[in-house]
């Protein structure tokens, strides 16, 4: 004769099984859903905090040892569904249905911090997660060209300029392509024309594009910024409230010492650091199987801890990535398996388990219960 589980038993097993990255027990997170006990058998289903989580694994293995330590229990039954944390911060000071925003910076032009942000938000779309990609380089916007999106035009008289995108009720429509939301500067004035703009203006900028874009609901709302540490970022950490930031970075020490000073920007402005990206780093020669390193190694990883802060991986020069992003289909779409696009799947990973971290840390996430 069978046993007959109760739900207090499954619940009592499950508080012993502590979610790697937060460090605490998937029941007190509320991350047990469907609970359904049939006699001995026992079936559930764990919300992760990201469908980008890379531990899963780990926690079904978890869970099942323990399970297995309850008399008589039989057949065990576990799926995986989803639900990622909002930054409750971010839902109160911009008043728009996005989780969170990530700025991904660099202290210096010239590192690929484009498309760094490019291809990251194509990778957390890919793991399932919304995404939305703000172009916030407002003086040299790439984020339309990379993504094969159009510019705006000049009007034939040469005294306007022609939208590339369109308002509906007052509110501008973000381009939408492989997956994810995109608006950029470059959809509203074309390439050649300068924009001489002040710190008040960019402020007035940023606060736009976050507020009038009809963004929709976005688990992660990807901001790619100008270079250095001037007015945009301050306006956006003015503007933001909860926004994280990451620093792409280089190998070499040049790149290091200027994505430093990106790093100190953020902290003094009190952004939450998700973590370092290097890129440019070292690949393999197809033609003798040997690593090279053209601009040095483990550039990222030494900035990382000398600051403390996670080192969330090493994307390899990679001609495709350039042939890519020049001809509007990123590596991640152009050759989805390859090791480059693989490194930036595996950074997303780190990336969104980073943000859920944060967000619990900071005691700024709206409970997984109560998000709709």
């Amino acid at each position: 004769m069978s046993s007959v589980i109760t739900q207090q038993q499954v619940l009592d097993a499950l508080s012993r099984v502590i979610e790697p990255e937060l460090h605490k027990d998937l029941v007190s997170l509320n991350m047990i859903k469907e609970l359904s006990i049939q006699g001995s058998a026992v079936s559930f289903k764990i919300e992760l905090t990201t469908p980008a989580c890379p531990l899963k694994d780990v926690m079904d293995k978890a869970a099942r040892a323990e399970l297995q330590k309850i008399p008589g229990i039989g057949k065990i039954e576990i799926g995986f569904t989803s639900n990622v944390t909002a930054n409750a911060r971010v839902r109160g000071a911009l008043n728009i249905p996005v989780k969170n925003i990530i700025a991904v910076a660099s202290g210096k032009g010239g590192v690929g911090k484009t498309t760094v942000a490019v291809n990251l938000a194509l990778a957390l779309a890919k793991t399932g997660a919304s995404v939305g990609l703000l172009d916030n380089d407002v003086y040299g916007p790439n984020v339309p060209l990379m993504l094969g999106l159009p510019y705006a035009q000049v009007s034939p008289d040469g005294k306007n300029s022609i939208p590339s995108v369109q308002q509906r009720d007052g509110r501008i429509l973000p381009a939408e392509k492989y997956g994810i939301k995109v608006f950029s500067i470059g959809f509203i004035y074309p390439p050649e024309a300068p924009l001489v703009w002040r710190g008040p203006m960019l402020h007035s900028a940023i606060r736009q594009f976050l507020q009038d874009v009809e963004w929709g609901e976005l688990d992660y709302l990807i901001i790619d910024m100008p270079p250095g540490t001037g007015d945009s970022q301050l306006s956006l950490a003015q503007v933001a409230a909860g926004v994280m930031g990451i620093i792409v970075t280089t190998p070499q020490l040049v790149s290091m010492s200027d994505a430093l000073k990106g790093l100190a920007a953020f902290e003094q402005l009190k952004v939450p650091v998700v973590g370092v990206i290097e890129n440019m780093g070292p690949y393999m020669d197809p033609r003798t199987g040997q690593k090279v390193a053209l601009f040095g190694e483990g550039g990222g990883e030494r900035l990382a801890a000398m600051k403390n802060v996670p080192f969330l991986g090493s994307v390899p020069l990679d001609q495709m990535v350039r042939v890519g992003g020049d001809s509007g289909k990123p590596i991640l779409i152009a050759d989805p398996t390859s090791e480059t696009a693989q490194r930036f799947i595996s950074i997303a990973q780190q990336v969104a388990a980073r943000v859920s971290v944060l967000n619990y840390q900071s005691s700024n996430v709206i409970p997984i219960s109560i998000i709709g």
